[in-house]
């Protein structure tokens, strides 16, 4: 048994002829019934006749081919134009000749080639069927006969209203895709700077001090291992931030690391919340960068995605830290509030500039409109004295 709330669904996974076949089999229906006789369309004021076999194949020829209305628009409105001329000529005064109104309000609606011309067309072979008109029957004024034009030509008008407004929405989403896409590709590559930028960088300052320590094997080992610990860190973030673009990511179809049910880093969270700080500011120290980090406060049980940009403030600061004043005192501070988070990062300026590739500005500029994304504040300053400061306010997020 069929569910009743899956019929809609099935339905619009018909074919569009056999979904518009219905109508034209109720108009021709409602031709062919004796007490709808000589209450059709009339235009010319022939007396009304009794319907013979020909007006039966009026009434099929106006049906019948609504059918055809969306799928071939323009063999439609010739094949129902066709039949309203024979109806109006032989004066059988069909029901079916509703059919006319709705087949060029369908022609305006979807036809794509051809629009002017199929106008012209019709418009130009009324005028015999008029003139016809006008001679077979009492001598109606010619007014009658424009009015009727005037008429037929309104459906016309609002099928062509329709196609415009549905240009117009589907120009509206395209735009509104395209942006999300946009967003979505400068989401990612805001993920990818914050990722590589720091973990690269900390790779390049660990395997320039290990230049010096050949003489030292045990602190080059431990040089070596940062590298290593570093670099398998760099790895982890990425496979992380890769998982989120796999389509499957979330349904359970992926493996491995993909679905989180492994073992290891797979296995993390894929968004790195405050907590995880401290070790943040130790892969920093281990890369020779002296960090006094200071935390105050609880952590709210949700903070939304105020957390994550906690973070990635706190990266990107220790990151130029370690690019643009290696050595140098350098002071991490997070403090939790009720509403928000609170971060300032800043060094005093006894450091130098690594041998690390040079920044490119991204970094801070994502940040500040992360952070005024969420309603906050955000601002980097060189300080009097040397080094620098990276300061942000952070609300929290209910979701």
């Amino acid at each position: 048994m069929i569910d009743r709330r899956r019929v809609p669904e099935l339905w619009h996974r018909l074919d569009v002829t056999v979904r518009d076949l219905p109508l034209g089999v109720l108009l021709l229906v409602a031709s062919l019934m004796p007490a709808f006789r000589g209450n059709g369309t009339e235009v010319g004021g022939l007396p009304t006749q009794s319907v013979d076999a020909l007006g039966g194949v009026a009434a099929v020829l106006q049906c019948l081919p609504l059918a055809l209305r969306r799928r071939w628009p323009a063999l439609c409105l010739a094949l129902v134009s066709l039949g309203f001329a024979v109806d109006q000529l032989n004066g059988y005064h069909l029901v079916a000749g509703t059919a006319l109104p709705i087949a060029l309000l369908s022609a305006g609606s979807y036809l794509e080639r051809y629009r002017r011309v199929t106008l012209l067309v019709v418009s130009a072979a009324y005028v015999p069927l008029a003139v016809a008109l006008h001679r077979r029957g009492p001598g109606e004024p010619p007014e009658e006969f424009v009015t009727f034009y005037l008429a037929v030509a309104l459906a016309w008008g609002v099928g062509a209203w329709m196609r415009s407004a549905r240009a117009a929405e589907a120009e509206r989403r395209g735009r509104v895709a395209e942006d999300a896409r946009t967003a979505e590709r400068t989401r990612i590559a805001r993920e990818l700077h914050d990722v590589v930028t720091h973990h690269v960088t900390a790779m390049v300052v660990q395997a320039e001090a290990a230049r010096y320590l050949t003489a030292a094997p045990e602190r080059l080992d431990q040089s070596l291992t940062a590298v290593s610990d570093t670099g398998r860190r760099a790895i982890t973030d990425l496979r992380h931030l890769l998982d989120l673009l796999n389509p499957d990511h979330g349904t359970g179809h992926g493996t491995g690391h993909g679905t989180g049910h492994g073992t290891g880093d797979g296995a993390e969270d894929r968004t790195p919340p405050v907590g995880r700080l401290l070790t943040l500011v130790e892969q920093t120290r281990r890369a020779g960068q002296s960090v006094e980090f200071t935390e105050e406060g609880t952590p709210a049980a949700s903070t939304g995605s105020a957390d994550l940009v906690a973070y990635r403030v706190v990266q990107e600061a220790l990151t130029n830290a370690l690019k643009y004043d290696h050595g140098s005192r350098t002071s991490v501070l997070v403090r939790h509030g009720e509403r928000e988070i609170t971060v300032e990062v800043g060094t005093d300026g006894s450091g130098s500039r690594a041998a690390s590739p040079g920044g490119s500005g991204r970094g801070l500029a994502g940040l500040r409109e992360r952070v005024h994304v969420l309603g906050g504040e955000f601002s980097a300053d060189r300080r009097a004295g040397g080094g620098f400061v990276v300061r942000a306010r952070i609300p929290g997020s209910a979701s």
